[in-house]
């Protein structure tokens, strides 16, 4: 056999390991049964969009159109938990509360949607595991974000929401939000990715100016993979409302790390629960910007959540996009890679592994998108191009190997 043939067996091997046991953890790096379960819905007035455009059903004018959004943290909220009874340090749901809120905001900005945005929480707890004041944390993180993109134009309004006890049913908590907005029709930006365009990637990781403190780079997606892989097994015994039971023991916090062992990333020091759960960042204010001078020169965003870096994948016909210029690989998936031994081609699909925005426009614009992200203290640069095809394809050169998406 050649070495090649046995290297690709190899590959093989390892990805089938990976996804085995993502399933077994009762999770999917890529949700094929959940599109499977809505493929037959209507896809709205643009079916490439990012978001679901509806007709203005609100103020019934053609030229309008409504959105609506609603997603949550997932399981980062049971790291939380971990981190909040470990250490008692109740800020951590703060970011939460901003994972579940971003993961709607800038899902809805990949359209265009950037101002003057409903938003309404529901919040479901085991009362008997997480008390009184998880949930005023939650609420005021919600008002203290708001407040925050109030100061950079970006207007949220908070229509309440809905918090219960459904112990039965949820192990510790479950945070979620539902977005809605009114936007103009030719404000639109539907995703229209062309032969030619080029691709700015916008950093996860560092620290914007409108950030605290340094962000590792995580968004909410792949955390019950990092929980599990990065932590060590004494948190299975010592906190098994964290899991669920019927997940098998083999798979159940095999790592080597403790949550509050410290660790430097890109010079910081901060412990690792805390990288992990640095909140998702937030693009609105440099967006905002950025669109207020060249929103008819975009021809797509995409917000690399479900999928990282092969999401583009849904929004493409007959294109191939390459992609050769990545950000380097922020420590915090390094960790994750080292812990959790998952292959880099799995870490491309699960993690955003540097960027979590993409923006597809034509060379010459590409510097204005540059610049409105620096300007926030946020790394950017040209990540790749795209190119006509036979077919939708990524091609990802990473560090180590290229690797090829279908």
């Amino acid at each position: 056999m050649s070495a090649g043939c046995y290297s690709g067996i190899l590959l093989y091997l390892c990805g089938m390991s990976d996804q085995l046991k993502y399933d077994r953890r009762g999770v999917s790096a890529n949700k094929s049964e959940v599109h499977a379960a809505i493929q037959h819905l209507d896809k709205g007035l643009f079916p490439n969009a990012f978001c679901k455009i509806l007709p203005d059903i609100v103020g019934q004018d053609d030229q309008y159109c409504n959105i609506m959004h609603a997603d949550t943290a997932g399981t980062k909220t049971s790291l939380a938990y971990l981190y909040w009874r470990e250490t008692g340090d109740l800020s951590v749901w703060d970011g939460i509360a901003q994972d579940a809120i971003v993961m709607n905001l800038d899902d809805m900005a990949c359209v265009g949607c950037v101002d003057q945005i409903v938003l309404s929480s529901t919040i479901g707890r085991n009362k008997n595991l997480i008390p009184g004041e998880v949930i005023t944390a939650l609420i005021r993180a919600t008002s203290n974000f708001v407040e925050q993109m109030a100061e950079y134009g970006v207007h949220i309004h908070l229509a309440g929401g809905e918090t219960a006890d459904v112990g039965d049913i949820v192990r510790t908590v479950d945070v979620g939000y539902t977005a809605f907005a009114r936007l103009r029709r030719d404000e639109l930006i539907v995703n229209q990715i062309q032969a030619g365009d080029v691709i700015v990637g916008w950093s996860s990781s560092g620290q914007a100016t409108y950030e605290t403190s340094y962000n590792g780079g995580m968004g909410s997606n792949g955390l019950t993979s990092a929980r599990h892989d990065v932590l060590e097994r004494r948190y299975a015994r010592e906190f098994p409302d964290s899991y669920d039971p019927n997940t098998p023991e083999e798979v159940i916090y095999v790592g080597s790390r403790t949550l509050t062992e410290t660790i430097v990333a890109e010079g910081h020091s901060l412990p690792v629960g805390k990288l992990i759960l640095s909140p998702t960042r937030t693009y609105l204010p440099p967006l905002q910007r950025l669109l207020r001078t060249s929103r008819k020169a975009i021809h797509g965003m995409i917000h690399c959540t479900g999928g990282a870096q092969t999401k583009v994948l849904k929004f493409v016909r007959d294109k191939r996009i390459i992609k050769d210029n990545l950000f380097p690989t922020p420590p915090l998936f390094e960790l994750i890679r080292k812990e959790s031994g998952t292959s880099w081609r799995e870490m491309y699909q699960v993690f955003n592994m540097g960027h979590r925005l993409e923006i597809y426009l034509p060379e010459s614009e590409a510097g204005a998108a540059i610049e409105a992200a620096k300007a926030f203290g946020i790394d950017a640069r040209i990540i790749g191009r795209v190119e006509e095809a036979s077919g939708e394809t990524v091609e990802l050169h990473a560090p180590h190997e290229v690797f090829e998406y279908r």
